[in-house]
């Protein structure tokens, strides 16, 4: 993505301006759910709908600062310590998404990671996209019932992003070193990632930066906070 900058740290030096910009960190609720692909081409999407857009991927091992100049947006490819939590830069992001796939090991794994966001950061929302999806009723199903269970176990409000369908072309522009917005911009896969995309622009911005809650109290451990999830 020609467009994007590639050096992580010098990019976000050059956005110092003393304004933060909106940020959204994604993140995975287990390994291989698409997290980096998600976010590229967001970003690619974004891109081409006139934004500026920074993309910072955790996994590269940069230190960037935390300012970046009024009206840009930042994406963070986001990765998650060994207990759960965010890091400093995502920490400080205005939305979470949280990425998952529709098979049984990955919900229960998006669940599991909702649920420790939650009690690290002390967060009251996230966002989740469902990848990979077969159609848009099965999504609507995961999230569902997602949304339904983060409410009645945790107090927590989980927001539906939207969903990216399962598209051959997304493997097809992965050999090409492009997005599949940038390579098939008709397919299936890059048309969602407009759409959600276009919503994104319209979340809002956080009032405060997530918070680290390492004075939080355990959920209790009698309680039942691990529902039986619907998987399909």
């Amino acid at each position: 993505m020609k467009k994007v900058i590639n050096d992580q740290a010098d990019g976000l030096r050059q956005l110092m301006a003393g304004h933060a910009g909106q940020r959204v960190a994604v993140v995975g609720g287990s390994t291989a759910v698409g997290v980096t692909s998600v976010t590229l081409n967001l970003a690619a999407a974004l891109l081409q709908q006139g934004k500026d857009v920074l993309l910072h991927d955790e996994r590269r091992g940069a230190a960037p600062t935390l300012a970046e100049r009024q009206g840009h947006l930042l994406l963070i490819d986001s990765v998650l310590d060994l207990q759960g939590a965010l890091s400093p830069l995502a920490s400080q992001a205005d939305h979470i998404l949280v990425v998952l796939q529709p098979n049984a090991a990955s919900i229960k794994d998006c669940y599991a990671c909702i649920k420790k966001l939650h009690y690290a950061h002390a967060l009251q929302r996230l966002r989740v996209l469902v990848n990979y999806a077969t159609d848009a009723a099965q999504a609507q199903r995961i999230l569902d019932n997602l949304v339904l269970a983060s409410g009645r176990y945790l107090a927590l409000t989980l927001e539906p992003a939207g969903l990216v369908r399962a598209d051959p072309q997304l493997a097809q522009a992965r050999k090409l070193n492009l997005s599949v917005v940038e390579a098939y911009k008709n397919s299936p896969a890059a048309l969602d990632f407009h759409h959600i995309a276009a919503n994104l622009l319209q979340w809002p911005w956080a009032a405060s930066p997530v918070q680290t809650a390492s004075a939080m109290a355990l959920p209790n451990s009698g309680q039942k906070d691990q529902p039986e999830l619907a998987l399909h």
